[in-house]
């Protein structure tokens, strides 16, 4: 096959392969002779569209003609331009017919069960600085414990620089083309804590300086990190007089978690008195804390303890139809098991709000999501930007040509079950079900604020690959086409080409991904994001963010 006509209504098809100029193609017994070269993942008219007239992708609005275009044209950025068909009240009631559980029902996977209920797919320990101030201090933190306590990573290329250093002063320059660097290694075998799955240190830039609003929303996220199933118990540096106060922080995590049933380590710099003072006390009490948190240890849990995040980055044109509908098949089977699923990123459900709206199980949530993509787009256009902007130059190459093809596309991760309840920024997941999280279309400000969230597992569509990972949330990497899973190895986990070329369906890539989540939740299995120590960390200041 082809091509694909991805909604009954849609007048493009999708490339599956490349497609030469003037080759012929049959659509439902209509002969389209295409008009230039159409690259594999990028769409062309299947019937003859007027200029301002709209392009229908995925059953909705996803463009308009900037000029006519002829049946088999390439749509470009030249010739089509964003457009949507808006949205408004919350229509109709959702009629959802969930998929088939019982193979499911009575899995179970191995996690950390805390005092609250939830459970976590991994143990760690917090370094976390309230401000910019003491990330030097953190990271001191960091060199003392990584390496001694084995959870630190070999780094090869040390040893490559090493080579290249000794060959510059031997005069054999032309021999270091010809180097080799070493995998990464990595140290788990030598945990000095079984128990523990790493310490992880959260620098940032913020914490004072900017508003009072970003201070507080900065201390609300690090509360949702510290209540994250996955994490036992945190070490905080502040400097003293900066606007993200202790106090501000223990208001937020109490509005979470009332017993404060997780233990926390505080200290002050300009209290402690010396640099010296304050790093040796911040250390010893880490370590006694350690030891504690070592003594919780696996035990089985129910697959409706697992809270699934939903995210894409560095997408494709095949994004949409292959990784992207595996993984909300993924988050149909979890809310259909009494789970809970984040779908975020809302400048990339731009033109599905109505669509998303009508999903919502209460008028509500309708409403609340409808006025924080209002407010989201506007302040976009506020500052000369706009929603239409949000494609990168990557996305463009592989065939996303407007913002609205990328979000029906993104949309997909979330499945077709009812949305359970809508969250701006910062606010803590508590139902079950599919739930949609405020955030920006950045990878990693997304998700940061899933796992800030309660997110204790994320899957991260990709098509042109992206190392992005989670300090806390191991990151599941699935690739939209088999040619970067082979090309990227290192950073793929699963790969959903299989959909594009008919050796896999969507329902069997879902359940092939649930397997491999399982694996994981359960520390069977590390996450290729994990293994290269990508901890990616950026809270959102509110500003206008694609």
């Amino acid at each position: 096959m082809k091509t694909l006509q991805i909604h009954e209504n849609d007048n493009v098809l999708v490339a599956l392969t490349d497609i030469q100029n003037e080759e012929i193609i049959y659509h439902n017994g209509v002969k389209i002779v295409t008009k230039q070269f159409i690259p594999a993942k990028h769409k062309f008219t299947i019937e003859d569209i007027g200029l301002g007239e709209h392009i229908l992708m995925y059953g909705v609005i996803v463009g308009k003609a900037k000029t006519n275009l002829e049946r088999g044209t390439l749509i470009t950025t030249s010739n089509i331009g964003h457009e949507t068909s808006g949205f408004g009240k919350k229509l109709k009631q959702i009629q959802w017919k969930a998929p088939n559980i019982e193979k499911y029902r009575h899995r179970s996977f191995m996690g950390y069960h805390r005092a609250d209920g939830q459970v976590g797919t991994a143990n760690y320990w917090l370094v976390i600085p309230l401000v910019f101030c003491e990330n030097r201090n953190v990271d001191i933190i960091r060199q003392a414990f990584e390496q001694e306590l084995g959870y630190g990573k070999t780094n090869p290329y040390k040893n490559l620089v090493k080579q290249m250093k000794s060959l510059y002063q031997n005069g054999r320059l032309e021999r270091i083309a010809d180097l080799t660097t070493d995998l990464i290694q990595d140290n788990s075998e030598e945990k000095l804590f079984k128990n523990i799955d790493g310490i992880k240190f959260l620098t940032h830039q913020g914490g004072c300086g900017g508003t009072r609003q970003d201070s507080e929303s900065l201390c609300a996220l690090f509360a949702g990190y510290i209540h994250n199933p996955n994490v036992a118990g945190a070490t905080i540096l502040s400097l003293g007089c900066q606007n993200a106060q202790f106090q501000i922080l223990q208001e937020k995590l109490k509005l979470l978690d009332p017993q404060n049933t997780k233990p926390l380590i505080f200290l002050e710099q300009q209290k402690e008195g010396t640099e010296s003072q304050l790093l040796s006390q911040a250390i010893k009490r880490t370590f006694l804390a350690l030891i504690e948190a070592n003594k919780i240890e696996r035990e089985s849990s129910s697959l409706d303890k697992l809270t699934i995040g939903l995210e894409c980055g560095g997408s494709d044109g095949f994004s949409g139809i292959s990784a992207n509908p595996a993984v909300g098949h993924i988050s149909d089977l979890i809310t259909a098991l009494g789970g809970k699923t984040i779908l975020s990123e809302f400048p990339e459900l731009c033109g599905v709000e109505q669509e998303l709206i009508n999903r919502c199980q209460d008028e509500e949530s309708a409403e609340k999501f409808a006025d924080l993509m209002q407010a989201y787009s506007n302040a976009a256009i506020s500052v000369g930007s706009g929603f239409d902007m949000n494609p990168s130059p990557g996305n463009i190459k592989d065939g996303l040509i407007t913002d609205a093809i990328k979000s029906a596309g993104a949309a997909k991760k979330g499945g077709t079950s009812p949305i359970s309840d809508v969250l701006d920024y910062t606010e803590y997941v508590t139902k079950p079900g599919l739930n949609l999280l405020c955030t920006p279309g950045n990878d990693v400000e997304s998700t940061t604020a899933m796992a800030g969230s309660g997110a204790n597992i994320i899957l991260f569509t990709t098509g042109l690959g992206t190392p992005t990972g989670n300090p806390i949330s191991p990151v599941i990497k699935i690739s939209s086409n088999t040619a970067l899973a082979q090309k990227m190895p290192d950073i793929i986990d699963v790969d959903a080409g299989g959909i594009i070329s008919g050796e896999k369906s969507i329902t069997s890539c879902g359940e092939e991904i649930l397997e491999y989540i399982i694996g994981v939740a359960s520390g069977q299995i590390k996450t290729k994001s994990d293994r290269l120590d990508q901890n990616d960390f950026i809270p959102w200041k509110r500003g206008v963010s694609l």
